[in-house]
């Protein structure tokens, strides 16, 4: 990149602090992120909250102040801990969108730097390359072949050039070519170069209209679907036994506020309204840890998306290597050269690297081109020669060329690298030396290696610039061998997706010797091998049915990674895909989980895909499906509880109704215990830790509900037989001539014990029960201990004993509620096997 030339170093770090300061962060107008109070308004319009106020009016006409006070301070801190819950959801969120934001490549003091597309201010000067979203809107001052498509602010999918004017008059209208600004949110499709910003955030042609662009979608559409109709069931459900149960109460037993009571305590204690919260919590936290093993999720529907993935489609370059290419053998017509050679290169291997270097950027970026740099033969490849002509790499001729005017010569110098077929076409070599020529290629292929080939030619300085580098006569100056080692985490991560059922696909523009090479070095199976060529003559039909066993495609194109995608697809196979450049955008919106490299990787892409890769390490996607897999299991787990413990403590308020028993519950005990759910169901599921067997089992069907019949009649067997034990305990204390206050005690402190049995025995899927007891879990036992303190004191107070109706407990009622809770906990466990063994 020629910014060197440029006497401007750009704006000073202290300059660039003091403009943010005063003009604001460099962001489009959005959406509010949501403030405490505006989480609170929302919380209390739940209809939990709307039962407890309810519940504290009549205690307030009945004239008992005390409790109804007591049930609008249970009001209160369930509201509490939801909007605590819900703000920590939104500040991950609010990291996240700081995350997902546009990069950009700014010269301040002098140097790059790669900083937040929302830290740009006026005055920066940007760096601009093909892929890259431009973050601002800039005066355009080098240019070359520069391209952006600005349709998202013109409407017209045309891409429109550029051209370098310093000092241009301020920017007006956008759109059509031959223009020196560049507008923030337009995409470089084309060429490089360097611009000034001149408008940032509001004051961008994009602020001023007011687009909201790169949002993060909070829930997935799929699941909030299916919560929300399980929860539409329930309220259905609930709703209408709590209407059924006043009459009742009232004709049976009088007291119409009473019965009221009764009936707000029954609608409160089927209310499952812990689904939505669990479901957000897990989603952004998720989202969260995913971060953590660096990946960032742009989309959280993909973490649901994840645990299903059946294919994975791979790059080479970068994610299964690292990307830190270096020259091991230079091949010149006339003599060769090897990094294990003593002595140094040859005049012949010096004029192949020294072409490979001007066919390179004055600045390199790409990993090739810097180790072309790191062989050159002295400190200034460039001396005397200036810029005149750049020729991109094309679908169509896969090769870089520039042409520099050497100012001491008075003559033009061409040089191309790329393709050693695209090079053999420039040097219009003939059919014979074609072949000598892919023999060459062929064997240096099969160690491993990328091949690139070097041409170079002289042009007279009046030359007039040619629309195409076949226009120019090259003569073949001979072939590079560049290595790229293995990551030494992919072998183990490819047994690992392995083991857990998911295909690993590598799609390459690598020869297949070389692809084949690299593959059998990461475990991937190389017993079938696409090249792009096979694959342009396919029909989707014939794909399709390659993609069934095809584990390689070599020497394709980007755009060819669209046409596998589709043809997995309808195989039925859940589809995850990475991707870098421009050309891969179209793929990665394709599949169902689009992978970014977050390193290497362009804006375009980034944004098509759902998650991006902060490392590019291939071992950091399958960190990404472990924790997929973990956080649906956990997912399903807490709502597996939900359902189950809701079943005795709506039975448990039903059953006096019918039987003509002393009430069990009033709306305060229901407020007591949901303060004990709502932090088991998110805060001790969403800790746990995976599954032994996590990764080593097959990709989950993603048509298969979250709830499905089979575990929703498993949680209504676990709260039966929680609710059978609860209510026979109750009953027999009655007989017994227990008073109704410490009968009401002994049935609330066993329920508390049962509670912990049914999160331990949905803590773990077809563990022992001791490896369940033992499993670490902070937050389990923080939240378990905390409770029995808080029903200590309760039943230890007076007061509060007196407040919730309850008698004194003896340590013999200790006992028999802690052993009821045992007894629970052995039982559930024998379902939960006798269950797994019907499977």
């Amino acid at each position: 990149m020629p910014q060197q030339n440029l006497a401007s170093r750009g704006l000073t770090a202290r300059q660039a602090a003091e403009r943010l300061a005063t003009e604001g962060p460099n962001v489009l107008p959005r959406s509010e992120s949501r403030s405490f109070f505006r989480i609170a308004i929302e919380t209390v319009r739940e209809p939990m909250f709307a039962l407890l106020l309810s519940a504290g009016a009549i205690y307030l006409v009945l004239g008992d102040l005390k409790e109804a006070l007591i049930l609008f301070l249970f009001a209160c801190t369930s509201v509490g801990i939801a909007v605590i819950q819900e703000a920590r959801t939104e500040r991950v969120l609010e990291s996240l969108r700081d995350l997902t934001s546009p990069r950009a490549l700014v010269i301040r003091d002098g140097t790059e730097q790669r900083i937040a597309g929302s830290d740009v201010v006026r005055g920066d000067l940007i760096v601009l390359a093909e892929g890259d979203r431009v973050p601002a809107d800039a005066t355009v001052l080098a240019a070359h072949d520069l391209t952006t498509d600005e349709s998202l602010l013109t409407g017209e999918s045309a891409p429109v050039r550029k051209i370098a004017a310093p000092g241009a008059p301020p920017a007006k209208q956008p759109g059509g070519d031959d223009l020196p600004y560049v507008y923030s949110a337009s995409l470089v499709v084309r060429g490089h170069g360097m611009a000034q910003v001149t408008a940032t955030g509001a004051r961008s042609a994009i602020g001023k209209i007011g687009v909201a662009i790169g949002t993060i979608e909070t829930e997935p559409p799929r699941l909030q679907a299916e919560t929300g109709r399980l929860v539409k069931r329930f309220a259905i459900v609930s709703l209408s036994l709590s209407a059924a149960a006043i009459p009742l109460y009232g004709f049976l037993h009088g007291g119409w506020l009473e019965a009221l009571l009764s009936g707000i305590a029954l609608g409160m204690s089927m209310l499952p309204e812990e689904f939505p919260l669990v479901l957000t919590v897990f989603m952004v936290m998720g989202a969260w840890r995913i971060s953590r093993a660096r990946v960032l999720t742009r989309r959280v529907s993909a973490i649901e998306t994840l645990g299903a993935a059946t294919v994975l489609c791979t790059d080479k370059t970068g994610t299964l290597t690292q990307n830190r290419m270096s020259i091991v053998d230079v091949r010149a017509v006339a003599q060769s050269w090897r990094a294990e050679d003593v002595g140094q290169l040859s005049p012949a291997a010096v004029d192949v690297v020294r072409h490979g270097i001007l066919a390179s950027a004055r600045e390199p970026f790409d990993p090739m081109e810097k180790a072309f740099y790191a062989l050159a033969p002295d400190d200034a490849p460039h001396r005397g020669l200036v810029l005149r002509w750049e020729y991109g790499l094309r679908p169509d001729l896969l090769a870089v060329t520039n042409v520099w005017e050497a100012t001491e010569r008075a003559e033009l110098l061409a040089a191309a690298k790329g393709a050693p077929e695209a090079i053999a076409e420039l040097c219009r070599l003939t059919d014979e030396e074609r072949d000598r020529l892919g023999h060459a290629v062929d064997e240096i292929a099969r160690e491993g290696m990328r091949v690139l080939g070097v041409a170079g030619a002289v042009l007279p300085l009046t030359a007039s610039r040619p629309e195409t580098p076949r226009s120019v006569q090259f003569q073949f100056l001979g072939l590079v061998a560049l290595t790229d080692p293995l990551r030494p985490t992919v072998p183990a991560a490819v047994q690992d997706c392995r083991t857990a059922g998911i295909r690993i696909v590598m799609i390459t523009g690598d020869y297949p010797e070389t692809a084949c090479a690299i593959a059998a070095q990461a475990g991937i199976d190389t017993t079938e091998v696409v090249t792009g060529t096979e694959l342009e003559r396919m029909s989707d039909e014939e794909l399709a049915w390659r993609t069934r066993t095809a584990t390689v495609f070599a020497r394709t194109m980007p755009e060819q990674k669209l046409r596998i995608v589709q043809a997995l697809k309808a195989n039925g196979e859940v589809v995850a895909m990475t991707g870098d450049g421009v050309n891969d955008a179209p793929s990665l919106k394709a599949a169902h989980i689009g992978i970014a490299m977050g390193g290497r990787g362009t804006d375009v892409a980034r944004e098509a895909a759902s998650l991006v890769l902060l490392d590019d390490d291939f071992a950091s996607i399958v960190r990404a499906v472990r924790l997929g897999r973990r956080i649906y299991d956990n997912l399903r787990k807490a709502m597996a509880y939900i359902v189950a413990i809701h079943v005795p403590i709506a039975g448990l308020a039903l059953i006096p109704l019918l039987f003509g028993l002393p009430l069990i519950f009033w709306p305060l005990h229901i407020a007591f215990l949901e303060l004990v759910i709502d932090p088991m169901c998110s805060i001790v599921f969403e800790a746990e830790g995976e599954e032994g067997d996590v990764m080593r089992r097959p990709p989950r069907d993603p048509e298969e509900p979250l709830f499905s019949g089979g575990r929703m009649m498993l949680s209504l067997l676990q709260g039966g037989l929680v609710l059978a034990f609860v209510a026979a305990l109750f009953v027999m204390a009655l007989r017994r001539g227990l008073p109704e206050p410490d009968a009401r005690a002994l049935t609330f402190a066993a329920l508390v014990a049962t509670n912990l049995g049914l999160v331990l025995v949905n803590r773990s899927q077809g563990k022992g029960l001791g490896a369940t007891l033992w499993r670490s879990n902070t937050a389990l036992w923080l939240v378990s201990g905390s409770t029995a303190a808080l029903l200590a004191a309760i039943v230890a107070f007076p007061p509060a004993r007196e407040l919730f109706h309850f008698g004194p407990l003896h340590s013999d009622d200790v006992a028999v509620a802690g052993a009821v809770g045992l007894a629970v906990l052995i039982a559930l466990h024998l379902l939960r096997r006798m269950q797994s063994e019907q499977r």
